[in-house]
């Protein structure tokens, strides 16, 4: 097939998320390769983003691929029921790399299905039936896993599908502060505000969070909060689970997010970069104590792919590779260029509020008026399908051959962990042009 023919296909027989639908016009690709993708046109595009922040390793990891044929070849598919040399393998390399004292695994198939897997047997395990969460939050589309997103995705969704029994948590936001306050002379009031719901909610089962907020802003909290609210909530005991699904593997500088502060979740979710986005793959890992509470009672929860054998083997050689490119410590070095990068290019243009990030993930927040804080737009011109100041900067990007996520108001870039500096340079260059369109709708100096 042609790319105009692919285009038409799929524009007039498939869905696209998280959009209206009318209007569509999907960019053709056609071939991938390291920090790099090329259209049906031939055109060349720099990944500043990772396609959704999953392709760490970069595309077409040969050795990933290799270990998917392999696995292919000698067992493609066992019953969830049975044991596999693949499952022995990744469950050796996760004990070694997750914090100690997760070493129980349910392995799925998204970052989505792990989290609905968390929650599932948060609430199974405690008998209770509330989640907190936070606003800023997006933590799948899935029936329970939409229930504690924060953000416009459940808002959308809320009168049709909803699990009841999420309470809502303030966002450690320091640019934005629920509270108004300003670190550190706000004694950390955000987390502070967690205890005093703990001690009058009830039937508080788990509190979800993302320790790096992704898609809402790569929100990275002060150094203070996680360990308190993991103090917090063993205080009241109830179970921590980390949505690690973006901000694992590397991306923010070390294998898992939660290491930067010490902190040992109940529970950890991950997914996307557990094979550098090659196969689709997702893990929740629980402690023993959780799983201890299901030896002589009934586990409500299974999938037919389930430790799927071709999802695992990949996951193996993904580990390996991180660790034969030296990928972690490569992404604390280059998320510092990143953000000096960043730093440098924020105070020539006013429509740029804050730049802030943590490894290979940092985020530009755009707004109207820097003095104010007013964005351009907000969630419900999102879902209302309004043009966006955010698509206008992206757009100008992708003509230059750079891709990056823009998400109502602000850009996400995490590029691919193997990145070169050169490719960065790029994409900032290219960024820095684009931004002048948004300074363009800045009202405020």
């Amino acid at each position: 097939m042609d790319g105009e023919e692919i285009r038409k296909i799929v524009r007039e027989t498939n869905y696209v998320t998280w959009r209206r639908q009318g209007g569509w016009d999907p960019l053709v690709i056609t071939r991938a390769e390291g920090s790099r993708f090329w259209d049906s046109a031939g055109k060349e595009y720099l990944d500043f983003s990772s396609q959704l922040v999953a392709t760490n390793l970069g595309h077409g990891n040969a050795r990933v691929a290799e270990a998917i044929a392999e696995q292919a070849r000698s067992l493609a598919y066992a019953a969830p029921g049975f044991a596999t040399e693949a499952r022995a393998r990744l469950s050796q390399e996760l004990l070694a790399l997750l914090p100690k004292g997760l070493d129980r695994f349910f392995f799925s198939t998204s970052g989505t299905e792990a989290n609905e897997a968390a929650l599932k047997i948060a609430r199974a395990s405690t008998g209770r039936q509330k989640i907190l969460a936070r606003y800023r939050s997006y933590h799948g589309a899935t029936a329970a896993s939409i229930s504690v997103t924060g953000e416009i995705r459940r808002r959308a969704i809320e009168p049709l599908q909803k699990v009841p029994g999420t309470v809502f948590a303030p966002d450690c936001y320091c640019y934005r502060c629920p509270f108004g306050l300003t670190y550190p002379a706000c004694g950390v009031a955000c987390a502070e505000y967690v205890d005093y719901q703990l001690s009058r909610e009830g039937d508080v089962a788990a509190m979800i969070v993302e320790p790096v907020v992704g898609t809402n802003g790569v929100l990275v909290p002060v150094p203070e909060y996680l360990p308190r609210i993991r103090a917090i909530t063993k205080r009241h005991d109830v179970l921590l689970i980390a949505d690690e699904v973006m901000s694992g593997w590397g991306r923010v500088g070390e294998w898992f997010a939660v290491n930067h502060w010490n902190v040992v979740p109940d529970l950890l979710t991950t997914a996307k970069g557990i094979t550098g986005a090659q196969m689709p793959l997702g893990l929740t890992a629980t402690s023993s104590a959780v799983h201890a509470k299901f030896q002589d009672t009934y586990f409500p929860h299974g999938h037919t792919y389930e430790a799927h054998p071709i999802t695992l083997a990949p996951g193996v050689a993904a580990i390996e590779e991180y660790r034969r490119l030296g990928l972690i410590e490569k992404s604390r070095r280059d998320g510092e260029y990143l953000l000096a990068r960043l730093r440098e290019i924020a105070p020539k243009h006013r429509s740029v509020g804050e730049v802030r990030g943590l490894g290979l993930f940092a985020a530009v927040e755009l707004v109207k008026d820097r003095t104010t804080k007013e964005p351009f737009n907000s969630e419900e011109d999102k879902r209302a399908g309004r043009p966006l100041v955010v698509d206008q900067v992206t757009g100008a990007m992708m003509k230059e051959g750079v891709f990056c996520i823009g998400w109502v108001s602000h850009l996400v870039l995490a590029p691919p962990l193997i990145v070169t500096r050169a490719e960065i340079d790029h994409g900032i260059e290219v960024l820095d042009r684009a931004l002048a369109l948004a300074d363009q709708h800045a009202t405020g100096g």
